[in-house]
């Protein structure tokens, strides 16, 4: 069979155009007798003579519509005969017109003063019979006296049913026009000298009208085409063929969906990668992928061009290439981009081509796997090849190969060999996101049982030590709460709690019982804490109550074997004494139990630990507080990265722990809001001279306190910064009695704040003066602290980035509003595409701007006004 050569009208991005030839026919003249009885008759243009002006009219319309406003041939006075030989362009294009389109022709006829009557009309499809677009002369049969209608059982059809010789023989002529007969120029001349005879006499004897135009003519045939669903067989096949090659599924954060209702059958094309076709949501809606929103993403005709640009570049001398100075120059800015950052085809061929010799540099993996067209098998074998060799990569790159982009198993199951590496402390700062991972590994061949690495190595890792199991186990137990991966996790949790089973005594490994424990008392106080919260009483009666509650032995509080907290397991709470049958007298304080003032009343408990102190706690129902949790992470991790380039800025950041989608834990810190201080003490000065006076001191305060306090007001000021926390008022900023200043309440991040005018930074005159003034020498220092640490945290910005690129999909409300955006809005506050001395010339710009400005000065005086009328 010849190969056959096609376009489809999805890739015909010009105007439907049709060319009006000349009309053939002529009415009959219309006896006087008629005249007499429709006067009106005499003023019709076409009764008047046989080449009277006509204009023609042509609009596209499909599945009984009108597609687009019609247009009009210009006017034209006839002399023998009525032809146009005009280029109608109709605003509609063939990419847009459906299968069903057809262009409806009329014929307009002076009718008298301001009066116009339809001289004939017709309407021709714009498609063939097997979907193939019409081309070149058409024969349309007119229809006399009457407009063209455009519906799909049109009255005015324009298909010529005769079987005359001449019609046969213009069917001929139009295969010769298009080359499908060959020329024979002799013979050509004899046979169109032959037909001009037969049209003449076939015109003198017929009556009917026939309109001749002409449509586009294109190098191949036109075929219609349009994007179909697939069925749920033919996706269950895809998926299952991507998994083999590690093809990345559109997510919800990077492609758009569409919502389609079948009955019970539901089907999610587009979904969630690592994961089986999910069943239907409520009401049977489902995901549908929109092609029109990967379109840039999976341009056919960009991955074609690097097919073959890359066939020239798969041999052996590959090993060999190095590059000149100046393609080293631009492979080093391209190994500089953020990992937001999507390279360009050029890009990812540069960086193909010298794949071998960039393998040295651990920072292009991530790079060259972005370049990799994951559905060439050559390429993949080629990745597989250059995985072990490459330069082990930082865990920043590692943790970018377990995001969503990547679900090569091989390529994840390198990123979790690197992870193993990680000793215990640094991975409890990953865990969190190491956990919603999970959602982006693939199940090979659509088994459920199948293995995930990084799902064992966190469940061997875990099992192994006491934190990490602790805090595993509560990360999963809040995403089970979500039905979207419950089973993914459940799959995790089975797996956890049966290598606790099987796993060997030893102190430093969790057990299942402690973990059984901890639920227990979360249970118990989340009982507590829906019952207080719902009491229709006074705050002293609901702290009564909670004070009776934890007095009843029935309730297990007044004793229990020694528990490390859920909310951080290295303290271990204390109700009975080790290797005595006596308990310790009141294991939780009593006496320092508290109910908070506030809606949902958050309960307020103090446990006795087993190095002799005290742990106090706050437990609150009816609050999301997975936010707040991320954001405390994020300052931990900030804190560990400064102090590892030996900075020490004194930050203090609270421990959080959701325990469910509505409820949780947090550590209590003993301090003061400065709203406050500013009540009871006037200034911070003066709080901390109260606290810790040093007379021999310029300020009046303790060296260390005041040092305390400026590094920490620095590295929040920073931190807070780049994270863009927002709704930020004098009753959310701390500070202990040690002069460690801290945030609270992370309700608004990334920029968002219900205030408007909001400052990008907080950094208020009352935290300045507590420095001892603008022009103190301590402010100079904060402000050099700033900088310093900015400059470090610029360093870092890729593993920040990748940790929150992690969270996308975690459900965390101001990241969930904007999913597209919410890492680059972290991004952007980085700074990256700068150097270091402008970023700090702009961040001391900055620090004078959040100074000076007004309006959260007034915001915040509003803020009090309405605090003290609640109270």
């Amino acid at each position: 069979m010849e190969p056959f050569t096609f376009a489809t009208s999805k890739q015909l991005k010009l105007n439907v155009c049709v060319r009006i030839q000349n009309l053939e026919g002529q009415k009959p003249a219309i006896p006087y007798s008629q005249l007499l009885k429709n006067p009106e008759l005499k003023f019709v243009g076409s009764n008047l003579s046989p080449v009277s002006d006509l204009y023609i009219s042509a609009q596209v319309y499909g599945d009984n519509k009108p597609l687009g406003v019609p247009v009009q041939t210009a006017y034209k006075s006839f002399k023998a005969s009525r032809t146009w030989k005009e280029w109608l362009t109709l605003p509609v294009r063939y990419c847009d017109i459906p299968r069903s389109a057809q262009l409806a022709i009329t014929i307009w006829d002076l009718g008298g003063p301001d009066k116009e009557v339809p001289y004939g009309g017709t309407t021709v499809k714009l498609f063939d019979t097997d979907g193939t677009l019409k081309k070149g002369r058409q024969k349309l049969k007119l229809w006399l006296d009457v407009e063209s209608d455009g519906r799909t059982d049109t009255a005015t059809d324009s298909t010529v049913e005769s079987n005359d010789e001449m019609d046969r023989l213009e069917k001929q002529i139009k295969k010769h026009e298009s080359g499908e007969i060959p020329r024979i120029e002799w013979l050509d001349n004899l046979a169109f000298r032959q037909i001009e005879q037969i049209q003449k006499r076939t015109i003198k004897r017929t009556t009917e009208h026939f309109l001749y135009v002409d449509f586009p003519r294109f190098d191949f045939p036109v075929v219609f085409c349009d994007f179909e669903y697939p069925t749920i067989a033919a996706l269950a096949e895809a998926a299952a063929s991507a998994a083999e090659n590690g093809i990345a599924t559109p997510t919800a954060s990077s492609t758009s969906h569409a919502s389609v209702t079948t009955g019970q059958t539901a089907v999610a094309a587009g979904s969630i990668p690592g994961e089986p076709i999910p069943a239907p949501v409520d009401g049977g809606m489902i995901r549908v992928y929109d092609p029109e929103a990967a379109r840039e993403k999976d341009n056919p005709a960009e991955l074609k061009h690097m097919n073959l640009v890359r066939s020239q570049r798969n041999g052996p001398s590959d090993r060999d290439l190095k590059p000149n100075a100046r393609i080293r120059d631009q492979l080093n800015d391209i190994l500089k981009y953020p990992p937001t950052h999507e390279l360009n085809p050029d890009e990812k061929n540069l960086i193909w081509k010298f794949r071998y010799y960039l393998t040295r540099d651990k920072r292009a993996l991530t790079k060259f796997l972005k370049s990799v067209v994951w559905v060439d098998s050559r390429e993949v074998r080629q990745v597989l090849e250059l995985l072990p060799k490459w330069a082990e990569v930082d865990v920043d790159d590692a943790l970018e190969l377990l995001g969503p982009a990547f679900t090569n198993h091989a390529v994840r199951t390198y990123a979790v060999a690197r992870l193993k590496k990680a000793d215990d402390n640094e991975l409890v700062l990953y865990l969190l996101q190491l956990v919603q991972a999970l959602k982006f590994e693939r199940v090979q061949s659509g088994d459920n049982n199948s293995e995930s690495s990084l799902a064992q190595f966190l469940v061997t890792r875990a099992s192994e030590n006491e934190t990490l199991g602790s805090l595993l186990y509560w990360y999963l137990a809040v995403e089970m709460e979500f039905k979207r991966h419950k089973k993914l996790y459940e799959r995790v949790v089975f797996e956890f709690m049966h290598q606790l089973e099987a796993a060997t005594e030893a102190p430093e490994r969790p057990k299942r019982s402690m973990l059984a424990r901890q639920a227990q008392l979360n249970k118990t106080f989340n009982t507590l804490a829906i019952e207080i919260r719902d009491m229709k009483v006074k705050r002293e009666k609901k702290i009564e109550h909670l004070k009776s509650y934890i007095s009843d032995p029935a309730h297990g509080l007044l004793h229990f074997e020694p528990l490390p907290l859920p909310l951080d397991p290295s303290v271990v709470a204390v109700g009975m004494i080790a290797g005595k049958t006596q308990a310790t007298p009141d294991p939780i304080i009593i006496r320092e139990s508290n109910v908070f003032k506030s809606t949902l009343s958050p309960l307020m408990l103090t446990f006795k630990t087993a190095d002799g102190g005290k742990y106090p706690i706050l437990f609150k129902n009816g609050d999301d507080l997975r936010q707040d949790q991320l954001v405390i992470q994020t300052f931990t991790l900030m804190d560990q990265l400064l102090q590892k380039e030996n900075l020490d800025l004194k930050l203090s950041p609270y421990r959080i722990l959701a325990t469910s989608p509505i409820s949780g834990m947090i550590q209590f810190v003993a301090s003061k809001s400065i709203a406050a201080i500013a009540r009871e003490y006037k200034t911070i000065l003066e709080f901390l001279k109260h606290h810790h006076p040093d007379p021999s001191a310029r300020e009046g305060v303790k060296a260390e306190v005041m040092d305390n306090y400026v590094k920490s007001c620095a590295g929040y000021c920073v931190i807070t910064y780049i994270l863009g926390v927002g709704d930020r008022h004098l009753d959310n900023l701390l500070v202990t009695p040690d002069g460690h200043f801290f945030h609270a309440d992370f309700g608004f991040i990334l920029g968002h704040d219900p205030k408007i005018f909001a400052p990008q930074m907080k950094l208020c005159r009352e935290m300045v003066d507590g420095m001892g003034g603008i022009d103190s020498m301590h402010f100079k220092l904060f402000k050099s602290y700033c900088f310093t640490s900015f400059t470090i945290l610029r360093k870092s910005a890729n593993l920040i980035l990748n940790l929150w690129t992690l969270m996308v999909d975690a459900g965390i409300p101001d990241v969930e509003r904007e999913p597209d955006t919410a890492v680059l809005k972290v991004q952007e506050k980085f700074w990256l595409e700068i150097g270091e001395e402008e970023a700090i010339g702009r961040f001391e710009v900055l620090i004078g701007e959040s100074l000076n400005a007004l309006f959260p000065i007034v915001i915040d005086r509003m803020h009090n006004i309405t605090q003290y009328w609640k109270s």
